[in-house]
């Protein structure tokens, strides 16, 4: 099976830059899509971005887009989430997910790496 590692996560301010990166691992990586999501304290996970891995179709949340750019390196399995002009409102742990299939439900997930944005 497929195991996804997020990484690059830690504590940054407002206005401030981070990349996160999901490396895909396990097996031979196939799938239709990656997406970033996040949960804050409190709240429903919440999509965040996606990226198709053959055209590189974007997809982003209206409360990033604009800020956050999603990207993958096909050869080396990974897919990376951009993030800047962060705000307070961005603190969540972040999950990246694989969706094998379109229009299925995603079916593989990382850990989640922490993101916490000081004011």
């Amino acid at each position: 099976q497929v195991q996804l590692e997020e990484s690059g996560g830690g504590l940054v301010q407002t206005g401030g830059s981070l990349r996160l990166s999901c490396a895909a691992s396990g097996r031979t990586f196939s799938a239709y899509a990656m997406g970033w999501f996040r949960q804050a304290p409190g709240k429903e996970r919440e999509f965040v971005a996606a990226i198709t891995w053959t055209l590189g179709s974007t997809s982003y949340a209206a409360s990033v887009k604009g800020r956050f750019t999603i990207s993958r390196d096909n050869a080396k399995n990974t897919a990376y989430l951009q993030m800047n002009s962060l705000i307070p409102e961005d603190t969540a742990v972040y999950y990246c997910a694989a969706q094998s299939y379109v229009f299925r439900p995603y079916d593989y997930w990382g850990q989640g790496t922490q993101v916490p944005v000081s004011s």
